[in-house]
This record gives structure tokens, sequence and C-alpha cells, in this order.
């Protein structure tokens, strides 16, 4: 795919109160599913619309109809329920606070399809966006956070072939979309970038996933995903972000070149680089040069809006490293990866939006 997209964009926006309240009456069964579409699709046409205005080259839905980023997934299939699963330590930005946080849902039996939120999603934005549509769907080994060694064995003895038939799932959907006219998909990878804190892979390993098997088969499963005809596919890294808080810390040195060159299929990687945390930029040397790369140099978990000329220096910094032409901008991550989104308001979403968009057209040729 030639055409080229400087200022892009991870995936989801702040959902508007009142999607939120209109959801909630839904629910509980006091709103009318055709009222509540309603109040979702015209959720969605705001969310395309800012984007247009700010400048981007690449917009999406805002991930409007999704409770959580994971939700073409975890809403759409049987196998999963409400189950209190394992806990993950979340960090507040600027804080030495830590809350724990248990998902409500586990993986209690085979993974089976119910229906694909995406294409809905794609459908009904095709309509809407004048630039370049992207679908975001999460990588297979996301549902590692739903596997409970104590409820998921009953249906799977090894959490991997768990990953391979979500695999097979998400690339049908995948397949789908791009029947239905898509011409960019997104995988979010976060699992990948979180094993680089010693802190997650102990976790992961807890669970019976070793860090080593996610870097080498679960890297071919999400290989498998992209390899896909007439679509660019990219992979988005980041160390965790709900409600503002992070996961995990450190650079992407001790898996860039086993990520970056073992997943040959993808066209590019959106790689989170907006804190001391994401480590140095030298690593993007791992990348092959037939790739793109998009710099997540914007935070999409603070009000505090960056200085355009700090967010070129850091462009010219990644330009040592990597083809200044095959660099791309954007935030972080998204700016509501689950329903109740990040401590930043409209208006600072829509600045850091125009800040992408402005410095990727001044600075990138």
């Amino acid at each position: 795919m030639s055409d080229r997209l400087r200022a892009d964009v991870i995936g989801s926006l702040l959902r508007p109160e009142a999607l939120r309240e209109a959801r909630a009456r839904r629910l509980s069964g006091e709103l009318a599913p055709a009222a509540y579409k309603r109040i979702e699709d015209a959720a969605v046409d705001d969310a395309i619309a800012l984007q247009e205005q700010c400048g981007l080259d690449a917009v999406t839905d805002g991930e409007m109809r999704r409770m959580f980023f994971t939700g073409v997934i975890t809403d759409a299939l049987e196998g999963i329920e409400l189950v209190t699963g394992a806990p993950t330590t979340w960090h507040r930005a600027g804080s030495d606070e830590t809350e724990t946080i248990e998902l409500p849902v586990v993986i209690t039996g085979r993974l089976r399809r119910r229906g694909s939120l995406a294409v809905e999603e794609f459908a009904y934005a095709r309509g809407q966006a004048h630039r370049t549509l992207k679908v975001t769907l999460p990588s297979p080994l996301m549902l590692s956070y739903f596997w409970s060694p104590e409820h998921s064995r009953a249906a799977y003895d090894d959490p991997f072939d768990m990953f391979a038939d979500a695999a097979e799932i998400i690339r049908e959907q995948a397949g789908e979309l791009v029947a239905a006219g898509c011409e960019y998909i997104q995988y979010d990878a976060p699992e990948l970038a979180t094993i680089v804190d010693p802190s997650q892979a102990d976790f992961f390993a807890s669970l019976g996933i070793e860090p080593e098997r996610m870097l080498t088969e679960g890297v071919d499963l999400l290989n498998h995903c992209a390899d896909i005809d007439g679509v660019r596919v990219v992979m988005h890294m980041c160390r965790g972000n709900n409600r503002g808080r992070w996961l995990a810390e450190g650079g992407y040195e001790s898996i860039s070149r086993r990520v970056f060159q073992r997943a040959a299929s993808f066209d590019g990687f959106a790689l989170e680089y907006d804190s001391p945390r994401a480590g140095s930029l030298e690593v993007l040397r791992d990348v092959p040069e037939d790739k793109t790369v998009i710099l997540g140099l914007v935070s999409s978990k603070t009000n505090a809006v960056e200085a355009a000329e700090d967010i070129a220096s850091r462009l010219d910094e990644a330009a040592e490293h990597f083809p200044r032409e095959q660099l791309a901008l954007s935030t972080q991550c998204g700016f509501a990866s689950e329903d109740a989104g990040n401590p930043v308001t409209p208006e600072h979403q829509r600045a850091k939006l125009e800040l992408v968009a402005d410095v990727a057209h001044s600075c990138l040729p």
C-alpha cells in the first residue's frame, strides 16, 4: 500500500457522556435497541468528524461501539463467562500509586464466534469517513489476560491452543473486513511490550503462559492474522492504557529483533514512545526498512499538551535510526481503551490530535 499516512491515529477516543448514559440505560433495559443505535451512530459521526477536522490522514470510528478495546472478540465470542480473573497491578502516571484490578471475565469454554462487531463498525463508518479508515482488532494473545489456570483448562489444556483458536477467528474477521472494502487494519498487541517488564513476564509465567513462547509461537500467530492481501496491516504495542494508568515499563530492546523481524507479514509498527518508560529510539534500527514506524510521541494519558518543537526534535532523533520517509506520528495509545476513558478533557484530546497532524505534516516528507 503506497499512499502515505504521516498523521495517524491509534484507535479509541473519549466516549461522549450521552453515549455512556445511553449505554447504561440500554444495559438496564430502559432504552430500546433502535434508540440506542441512533445515539451510538451519532457518536461515531462526531468521532470521525473530529479526526478529519484535526487533519489526520487516517481515522477510526473511535471504538464508540465497544466497552473495551478487545470488544470485537470478548463481546462476540462464546466461551467467555463473568468469572473474576487474575489481578493485575496498574501504576498512575506521575505518582507512586498503584491499583490492583481483577478483570471480570475469563475463558471457560471453547471459543466460537457469535457475530462480527468489527464488520458492523466498518460498514457504518465507511459511509461517514473521507480519509483512510482504520479498524482495530485485538491480538489473539490479548486473551492471555482472560486465561485462568483454574477455570480455563477444562476447555484448553494449553493456553496456546486457545490463542490459536482466537487467531483463526480474528483472521476470519479481518478477511471479512477486507471483503467489505477495508484498507487498513491495526492489531493491538500490548502484551508483547509489557513482557519487557520482569514483573509482567513473571505474571504471565505464573498463569502458565511462558513469555518466550509469546515471542515465538505467539508472534507467529499474529503474523498469520496479518497475512492477508489487499490491506495495510500494522501492529500496535504499548505498556498498558487504562484510565491514565500504565502496566509496565522498559525499552523494546529485549524483544525488538524477535518481534520486528519475525512479524514479517506486517506493513508497520505503531510504538509507544511518549515517556522515558519506553526506552531508547535506537531499537528502530531493528525494524526492517521496508516497514513503516508510527511513533506514539504524544501522550493520551494526561491533559498536558506537548510542545511541537519537542515532538519535532524526537522525530529528528528517530530519523537517525530509521528512514524519515518511513516514519509517521500518532498518540501513544487511544484516549479510551475502555468506556470510562483517560483523565483527558475533550478540548485537550482535540489539541493533541491537531498537534499530531500539524507536526507530522510539517516535519515528515
